[in-house]
């Protein structure tokens, strides 16, 4: 054969590979509302960026049920390529070829892009699509999966890892991606459960949709699974993409800087009246952060679940930040089981990748009750507790309002190694509310009062003025100053810039113990 001819030959068996499973399957997936694995992965990645790994391997297994079919790449495209420019990994599962179902090949191809990735200190992004263990390779399959869940393990906190969730990912398929990061899920097309609605109707006599037991909208708001659900395939791909502008490439590098036309200095009068004179009343911690963070630009977590606590990114100065922020507008802020473990997980997000924590506080207390104590609240707020605890990376803490009890101190205080803590005029920071207080310590003489109502109303006003306000704190040194509210902005910026040299350091252990 002359070197024409092998060049031709590579070329055909390249063309080949990019049909995946051929034509009608490709147009199947397509009246799904699905796009293929390739067709992701040109929208993910810069254009021209991609480069393929192992695109001539095939999958090892016996003829049962396959009619000799053999699938140039199996059922897994994989490689690297660039995001603005940044190196990244990627694994894109092709439905089209078997389902998208993982075998010994398919499981190798993907552990050998994590290594490369944690050796080369790169993001990887994995869209899922499959149908999970390819039966015909029976426990093989299964040794496979749990290869790639040794790789997850390994490289969290090396490297950032990023989930999509583009079709079915159900039974042992759903741990890799909760092994990662970040979810992303597809509204509509996308589905993750471990067991499907045919087995739960089996076993509980219980009938319910795939989209109903697993959909995005159930993880997005229900069990907290899916970080970002977006509402469509490309919208998807371009929240990766706005995501990793945030983020470092590795544990090691710092976030990337990105300046803007938004002036450091610029205050926000604004901010001056955002707090209501009634303590009850609500206001949008979300247009606080807007007000204050470069253009606006809030890229918000975990939307829609345990909304009484808000978490996401943003850039201050140019400097990548996490928010964490109690959200007045639901169950005045307070902090339950879920809103302790999902501002925990970020906090622990932000500290293994060398983003500083930037906490805004307006909490009245923990979700009081039964149902909160039996599930556990007392082991959700310890987490919350340890991630603030255990963080090294800069943290700024402004109290905005109420500041109560053990949640002033969980929520990023100067006893928890806070760095710079900082206070609103507004803000109430004792160990309950002024009407609790007074309730318990003047029982007797309300009792004994002949107006008690209003002998309670004066009591409250008097502990405000004496007890709940932030001076108190500030002498002690407990907080390091009271800003105008209008100065938030530039008062963050500075506390950054002054800390973007921070050295701090745990005792030396294999790892804690977080009571998880």
């Amino acid at each position: 054969m002359s070197s024409s001819e092998r060049i031709q030959n590579l070329r055909d068996r390249k063309a080949k590979t990019r049909l995946s499973g051929g034509p009608e399957r490709i147009e199947a997936q397509h009246q799904k509302g699905k796009l293929t694995a390739r067709e992701r992965l040109d929208l993910l990645l810069d254009k021209g960026s991609f480069h393929e790994t192992d695109a001539f391997v095939v999958h090892r297994t016996n003829d049962f049920g396959l009619d000799g079919q053999k699938f140039s790449g199996d059922s897994v495209v994989t490689g690297w390529g660039t995001i603005d420019g940044r190196l990244v990994y990627v694994f894109s599962q092709d439905f089209t070829v078997l389902g998208g179902s993982l075998g010994e090949v398919h499981a190798g191809k993907i552990c050998k892009i994590l290594d490369l990735a944690i050796k080369n200190g790169a993001p990887v992004i994995g869209l899922n699509d499959s149908g999970g263990a390819r039966i015909q390779e029976g426990v093989v399959s299964l040794v496979g999966y749990a290869d790639i869940f040794l790789h997850n393990t390994l490289a969290s906190g090396v490297v950032p890892q990023i989930s999509a969730i583009l079709g079915p990912c159900a039974g042992g398929a759903v741990y890799s991606p909760a092994l990662t990061d970040f979810v992303f899920m597809a509204r509509g097309t996308s589905n993750m459960f471990v067991t499907g609605p045919d087995v739960v109707k089996a076993v509980t006599h219980e009938e319910v949709t795939f989209e109903e037991l697993g959909g995005a909208a159930v993880h997005a708001e229900k069990s907290g699974v899916c970080h970002v659900a977006a509402e469509s395939e490309a919208d998807t791909l371009y929240l990766i993409r706005k995501l990793l502008s945030y983020l470092p490439q590795n544990n090691l590098e710092d976030p990337p800087f990105l300046p803007n036309g938004d002036d450091s200095l610029r205050t926000d009068e604004t901010l001056d009246s955002i707090i209501p004179d009634d303590p009850g009343k609500p206001y949008d911690v979300k247009e606080v952060i807007r007000r204050v963070v470069d253009s606006g630009q809030f890229y918000e977590i975990h939307e829609a679940f345990a909304q009484n606590i808000v978490v996401g990114f943003a850039h201050l100065g140019g400097h990548s930040v996490g928010i964490v922020a109690n959200q007045p507008q639901v169950l005045a802020g307070v902090l339950d089981i879920d809103a302790s473990e999902k501002a925990a997980r970020f906090v622990r997000f932000c500290d293994a990748f060398n983003i500083p924590v930037v906490t805004l506080v307006d909490v009245p207390g923990f979700m009081p009750g039964p149902t909160q104590e039996h599930g556990g609240i007392i082991r959700s707020g310890a987490k919350l507790l340890y991630a603030y605890c255990e963080a090294t990376v800069p943290k700024v803490t402004i109290v905005l309002r109420k500041a109560y009890g053990g949640a002033y101190i969980v929520m990023s205080s100067k006893h928890l190694r806070g760095d710079i803590n900082l206070a609103w005029p507004s803000a109430e920071i004792a160990v309950m509310g002024p009407a609790g207080a007074v309730s318990i310590v003047f029982q007797k003489e309300m009792e004994k009062a002949t107006d008690p109502a209003q002998r309670k109303a004066d009591l409250v006003t008097e502990y405000r003025e004496k007890f709940a306000n932030p001076y108190i704190a500030a002498e002690r040194g407990y907080l390091d100053d009271i800003i105008e509210p209008s100065e938030t902005r530039p008062r963050l910026i500075n506390a950054l810039e002054m800390l973007q040299n921070k050295r701090d350091s745990n005792p030396s252990k294999k790892h804690g113990n977080i009571p998880l």
